[in-house]
């Protein structure tokens, strides 16, 4: 028999073992897996969570949502790489899922999930579940991943397969700043970069707090890989990355415009490449999300990520925005014709 419950309060997940030990930093591989992702999120960005969570026996099935309005959203921000629903080792994924899809149907007539990745199926297996417990379910990639999967290499012999102009630059630019590298949380080096990021052409940051708050977490867990770049005793660069399960996966970059010349973000990225390439032995680097040019310089492998939007058919709210997706994609699919 499986039971679906829904939680507000993360602090219930500790009176669950199967679920605890699911969210903890052991069995994470990635910093959005992990239960002290979701309470940042709660406790910095103003989100109330709605954790889904399908159980049979000691399996256990855990989805990540927060409610907009009567929709149902991915419990995500602009800093998740992807989301994803967890499951305990040997569980039946499909009969859970399937449950907990047909059971969310009492919470909202209309739930989208974003961003997903598919590299082992997860998008395939959503899909499949929410259809076969009654939801209309729309497929559409919404973003792309950019990695580099390191294949044994060294940090050199990966550099030299670079493009030539950016081996030019490290070699023509590469001593005209000093790099720092930090692998615990530094106040001084977080506030160089707050203050790169606010003289760079970057956006306004979405949430200082949620981005300190893990950056310190990281930092104490000994996963955090920062470093700065200075011209002239003066921070120019700086970036943020973290290294677990095998993968390094790069957060937060900015230069200021006035060092663009310098080209201090190229020096830095070498810099943290040699390392966790070098010393920490990744097998994989993670760029995130956006399909900035920049990124393939460094990178070799694009990944697609998948938005999920699923509606209640027999909810009459729910006709005009499927239809509008529908003629969309007709539109889409006759200008192929």
């Amino acid at each position: 028999m499986i039971v679906v419950t829904y939680h507000d309060d993360l602090k219930e997940v500790q009176a669950d073992a199967p679920w605890s030990e699911l969210l903890g930093d052991a069995q994470s591989c990635a910093p959005f897996d992990r239960l002290a992702w979701w309470q940042n999120l709660a406790e910095t960005c103003d989100i109330l969570p709605l954790i889904a969570v399908a159980r049979s026996g000691e399996q256990r099935a855990v989805l990540g949502l927060m409610r907009r309005q009567r929709s149902i959203l991915a419990l995500a921000n602009w800093y998740a790489f992807r989301v994803r629903p967890l499951f305990t080792k040997g569980a039946d994924e499909a009969a859970l899922l399937t449950a907990l899809a047909a059971d969310l149907a009492g919470q909202a007539p209309h739930i989208e999930l974003s961003p997903l990745p598919n590299e082992n199926g997860e998008t395939d297996l959503i899909e499949a579940c929410f259809r076969k417990a009654g939801w209309a379910v729309f497929r559409e990639q919404s973003d792309v991943n950019h990695v580099l999967p390191v294949n044994g290499r060294s940090f050199a012999e990966y550099l030299a397969s670079r493009p030539g102009q950016l081996r030019t630059t490290l070699k023509r630019k590469g001593g005209k700043v000093t790099v720092e590298l930090f692998d615990h949380f530094d106040a001084n080096a977080w506030a160089a970069y707050e203050t790169v990021y606010a003289q760079s052409w970057k956006p306004e940051e979405g949430s200082p707090p949620f981005l300190r708050r893990f950056a310190e977490e990281e930092g104490t867990a000994g996963r955090l890989r920062m470093a700065v770049a200075r011209h002239e005793g003066e921070p120019v660069a700086a970036q943020f990355w973290t290294v677990e399960g095998g993968t390094a996966f790069i957060h937060k970059l900015a230069h200021t415009e006035a060092s663009k010349p310098l080209s201090p973000g190229t020096t830095l990225s070498a810099a943290l490449f040699e390392r966790v390439i070098d010393r920490d032995r990744v097998t994989l680097v993670d760029f995130g999300t956006g399909n900035d040019g920049y990124k393939r310089d460094w990178m070799e492998v694009v990944r697609p990520r998948y938005r999920l939007t699923m509606f209640r058919p027999a909810w009459p709210q729910n006709w005009l925005p499927m239809a509008k997706i529908a003629l969309r994609r007709l539109a889409a699919g006759a200008k192929h014709v």
